[in-house]
């Protein structure tokens, strides 16, 4: 099952999401974490989740434009 998006990419913007600095959440920022270290593809709620965090940190999820 793939999440839509390549480890490379979803690796980027986690770390992009944990380098802003914004305030995170423990659980947000383990989740993070995981995404950068564990390559496996995310359920649909975690992918639900990590376009939240996308989006709240103000990073474009498709293509990279804001990273």
């Amino acid at each position: 099952m793939s999440d839509g998006y390549t480890t490379e990419r979803r690796s980027e913007l986690a770390l992009a999401i944990l380098a802003k600095g914004d305030r995170l959440t423990r659980k947000a920022g383990s989740f993070l974490g995981q995404l950068i270290a564990d390559p496996t593809p995310m359920t649909i709620a975690q992918q639900d989740w990590f376009t939240v965090l996308v989006q709240r940190a103000g990073l474009a999820a498709d293509g990279g434009a804001n990273v």
